[in-house]
């Protein structure tokens, strides 16, 4: 598909605005309604029959800190430097890092919880300091990433981030999006659902003057005399990139994401000039917990050994997991700490009273498994794990029998994931080419860039929601700032 229409051949736009947005989840949304609040028209364009994209779908645990803290981390007597939110959020993606976006999301966060709450969502001065994905008590604060593990506790001071919509459990994104959708009706953005942005409208000197919609077969060309930001969302749905892309993940993943992650706002901006950087990572989680004594196990690839502190979130479990030589994992755990995770259809690969017979019914190599039980009940015992220092909490002899080998095979347990590659952008939305200079007219915002999150080891949840969100506003804003033409 031709993804660019030269503006010098169109005759008739169909519609003028100031700033289009191409896609209404969370980063399109808040997009929109900076743009207009900053006194620009704003025409928001959605694929969809109604708005919310991933954000909605999501339990909208936004990861926010610094600045002393959220106005919800110091109501509940939690302190968070900027300095140490920065160097937590610099130990999980570096070496890729761009320090810029880091500094103003870092210093920023804080108050983007402020904007949030403003919008009408509301937050239970509660925190749930126990393991789980999200927190199913009410509570708004919890801990949601690896800040209890190491190596993150060598560089940051623990601090609960994950900021959770009160009461809503795992429905915490359709709470955020119907306030922020109640705004942006108020605030007077003009929504226009059923409308896919399929091309971009280009001029000669290089200026994107506007987009090409698909609505009801029909095409109309659409006039941005501002610019337009792309917030379309990843490609996770569009198998051709992801086979091209992350072949490995592709192979064995669930697809996790909305219909309308097809990659058109990477393609799109690609072809305006810019450049896609960070294409070839993804997240992928394994769900190790709740329940949380699941922790107490050790998981082991087909060689019988461990490979990560089992106290990390799901996704830095499934990015180790997923570097092991073919996608045989295990989990090995005793009697007195196994239950079986209802959400997850996992199978016994053995279960015995000897460690020996299950190696053997597994197909170890000949006392690879004994080894590595006994090294680390040995350790466990003193409260010490060597090799990858699990936290000492979740630090216990596996030695009660009967024992389990459970399967943890990615082509079996079929791991999600999405996408964390995207458009090179500047910090405030600008689309750049690869010598990183902004393409007039052109900002994305949301999954269509690669943004804070960049990888799965050290992502946590909430990253996604916070980094699409904030950046959205960013983007909304500078557009907004640009001479009309």
């Amino acid at each position: 598909m031709n993804r660019i229409l030269k503006y010098e051949d169109v005759t008739q736009f169909d519609q003028e605005t100031d700033v289009v947005v191409a896609g209404y989840g969370g980063a399109g949304g808040c997009a929109a309604l900076e743009a207009r609040r900053a006194g620009s028209d704003v025409l928001l364009l959605e694929r969809a029959s109604g708005g919310g994209g991933s954000t909605m779908m999501s339990a909208c645990e936004m990861y926010l800190g610094g600045s002393g803290g959220t106005r919800l981390q110091r109501d509940l007597g939690f302190a968070d430097s900027t300095g140490n939110f920065r160097n937590y959020l610099e130990a999980c993606f570096a070496p890729n890092v761009d320090a810029e976006r880091m500094r103003l999301f870092t210093e920023g966060a804080a108050a983007h919880f402020d904007w949030v709450e403003a919008l009408g969502v509301k937050y239970k001065r509660g925190c749930f300091e126990g393991r789980d994905v999200v927190a199913l008590t009410g509570d708004s604060l919890q801990y949601t990433g690896n800040e209890r593990a190491w190596p993150f506790t060598d560089v940051a001071t623990p601090v609960p981030r994950g900021h959770l919509p009160a009461d809503a459990g795992h429905e915490g994104g359709v709470r955020f999006f119907t306030a922020l959708k109640a705004r942006v009706e108020e605030a007077g953005v003009r929504v226009q659902c059923d409308s896919r942005v399929t091309r971009l409208i280009q001029d000669r000197s290089g200026r994107v003057c506007g987009v090409v919609a698909r609505s009801a077969g029909q095409d109309r060309k659409v006039r941005a005399r501002q610019g337009v930001i792309l917030c379309c969302g990843g490609f996770i749905m569009n198998e051709a990139m992801t086979r091209r892309h992350i072949p490995e993940l592709d192979a064995i993943a669930t697809r996790h994401g909305n219909p309308g992650d097809m990659g058109d706002g990477i393609l799109m901006g690609v072809a305006a000039g810019g450049q896609a950087i960070n294409m070839g990572e993804a997240f992928v989680g394994i769900a190790h917990y709740p329940p949380p004594q699941l922790t107490f196990g050790i998981f082991v690839n087909q060689q019988a050994q461990r490979f990560v502190n089992e106290d990390v979130y799901l996704a830095r479990l499934g990015h180790y997991a997923a570097q092991q030589p073919g996608d045989r994992i295990c989990m090995f755990i005793d009697n007195r700490h196994f239950d079986r995770p209802a959400y997850l259809k996992v199978d016994m690969v053995a279960v015995d009273d000897s460690v020996a017979v299950l190696e053997r019914e597994a197909g170890y190599p000949p006392g690879a498994l004994q080894q590595t039980v006994d090294f680390y009940n040995r350790h466990a015992a003193r409260g010490e794990d060597p090799l990858f220092h699990k936290a000492r909490a979740w630090l216990c002899p596996l030695d009660t029998p009967p024992y389990a080998l459970v399967s943890y095979r990615l082509s079996e347990i079929r791991p999600p994931v999405f996408t964390l590659g995207g458009l090179d952008v500047l910090p405030t939305g600008e689309v750049v080419d690869p010598e990183r200079q902004p393409i007039p007219g052109l900002y994305a915002a949301g999954r269509t860039v690669a943004g804070i999150p960049r990888n799965s080891k050290g992502y946590a949840s909430g990253m996604s929601v916070a980094d699409v969100t904030f950046f959205g506003r960013l983007a909304g804003i500078q557009a907004a700032r640009q001479p009309r033409c």
